[in-house]
């Protein structure tokens, strides 16, 4: 007989993995596989009044290997310059179900976080996430246990192991909420490299801090964890691959300008992630801008906290080149499907743009802060990230958030002069378009442009010294 405390509960697991049992309530639970990777469970006698309770899957088999890590999801089972044993796992795009059961859905994380607990070999070490609350060692099958605990809400796929035959060093940086430890695991013969290459990170978490506001995981600490992929921002355990060197691993500086050369950029953009990513987190992949976009934009920051303004703009500009405008940034929704690649470069861009927009650097400032304590360990929506931006910069942006995240167009600003006259208009824009603009002549000032032309008397001779603040990203096109 059905009653009130029965559900049917969707778990996911990706083939080649099987279901062996479930247990709920020390009662064994009825389930079928219901469609390639989900599997449908019958959940009987739910206690409304209890906030936890225990659902235990036993599964087997072995998880798909990554092709091409960190893009591409599964095992990374491989060795290390030593031949010895080295593993972890990448899976945001494939999803966190590639290796264990879960509800695979970005929108909902543990809200007391997750403990992982790794059994190795006793010569190699194991690391999670978190903090290491319980190791056990078991002399006669020299096997090593390692639990790692977070207490704070984490993705899915945030949770990793790492095995490897690591060293550790740990450093207390001293921020905004007090003493943050930090730990940094490395590859035994790396340690050197290490211990130089990372101080780079005291330098990330004071710029990130100052931008953005208190590190969002005080209570499960930061680590750096030597990966055999380029990297991957790991709530609390971020995946290091980046060969101990400036720039982008094999790519160099991203922006061409030269500015990307001086810093690790694995060590700013993974740890970036810990606001825009892992503290705040959008329940829908399609939304996934705010994660990329708004890191990406913090290596300029990053650049302008040490180098000065004129170089995080020169940064962010340099970006531009790889931006592609072949679908729009945001996907539909529902669907599990990521928008454009250029949520990265773009997305930066347009924050960059809508900087220039509010005109005020340290609201701008407050603005991205607030945004982490207003959101702070939340999921939310493209929408309430937008309209909280809106409101505290007591502008109306909406027509700039759907021309750049929900179309590919570029706002085109058409110009021509009649004399000393400037007429202008806004093409290639959404419907009631009107977002302002800077440009330079004899002095630097202030336009509206809109749909419709408008018309500005300039001092003799502007014309030759005309052009369009390039800190918004926009085209221009002179018409006769």
């Amino acid at each position: 007989t059905k009653s009130s405390g029965d559900k049917t509960m969707q778990i996911d697991l990706q083939e080649p993995l099987i279901i062996d049992k479930i247990t709920f309530l020390n009662a064994n639970v009825q389930f079928n596989k219901t469609g390639i990777n989900t599997w449908s469970l019958y959940l009987r006698n739910i206690d409304p009044t209890t906030n936890q309770q225990r659902l235990m899957i036993l599964y087997h088999g072995k998880p798909r290997v990554a092709l091409n890590p960190p893009w591409d999801g599964g095992l990374i089972w491989t060795k290390d310059n030593l031949n010895r044993p080295w593993v972890t796992i990448t899976c945001q795009g494939f999803g966190a179900s590639v290796w264990y059961p879960c509800k695979d859905y970005q929108g909902d994380e543990p809200d007391s976080g997750a403990s992982l607990t790794i059994t190795v070999p006793d010569t190699l070490t194991a690391i999670g996430n978190g903090r290491l609350t319980k190791k056990n060692h078991v002399d006669f099958t020299h096997e090593a246990s390692y639990k790692w605990e977070v207490k704070n809400p984490i993705n899915n796929y945030d949770i990793i192991p790492y095995i490897g035959k690591y060293v550790n060093f740990r450093e207390v940086y001293n921020g905004e909420k007090g003493e943050l430890t930090m730990n940094f695991w490395v590859l035994d013969y790396n340690f050197g490299k290490a211990k130089k290459q990372f101080t780079q990170v005291h330098k990330m978490m004071k710029a990130f801090e100052y931008w953005f506001g208190p590190y969002p995981f005080y209570e499960d600490g930061y680590k750096l964890v030597e990966a055999p992929h380029l990297g991957m921002e790991h709530q609390s355990a971020i995946a290091y691959g980046n060969g101990y060197e400036n720039g982008c691993k094999g790519r160099g500086d991203l922006s061409h300008t030269g500015w990307g050369l001086k810093w690790d950029y694995i060590i700013v953009h993974e740890s970036g992630h810990e606001w825009f990513g892992n503290n705040i987190t959008t329940t829908d992949i399609a939304d996934m801008w705010v994660h990329e976009g708004f890191t990406t934009y913090s290596e300029s920051l990053f650049t302008e906290y040490y180098y000065g303004k004129k170089a995080g703009s020169e940064y962010v500009i340099g970006l531009r080149k790889a931006i592609k405008n072949d679908v729009p940034i945001i996907a539909s929704y529902g669907v599990n499907k990521e928008g454009s690649t250029d949520m990265y470069y773009k997305g930066a861009n347009l924050l960059h743009t809508i900087r220039q927009v509010i005109n005020n650097d340290d609201k701008f400032r407050m603005l991205l802060r607030g945004l982490n304590a207003d959101f702070y360990h939340k999921t939310v929506t493209s929408k309430q990230v937008e309209d909280f931006i809106s409101q505290h910069s007591g502008l109306d942006l909406s027509k700039i958030f759907d021309q750049y995240l929900r179309t590919t167009m570029v706002p085109t600003l058409e110009y021509k002069f009649t004399g000393n006259t400037l007429t202008y208009r806004w093409a290639n824009v959404v419907k009631g378009f009107n977002m302002p603009l800077k440009i330079h002549n004899a002095e630097q000032r202030w336009i509206q442009p809109s749909e419709e032309w408008k018309s500005l008397t300039l001092s003799p001779g502007s014309k030759n010294g005309f052009s369009v603040d390039n800190n918004f990203y926009i085209n221009t096109k002179k018409v006769n």
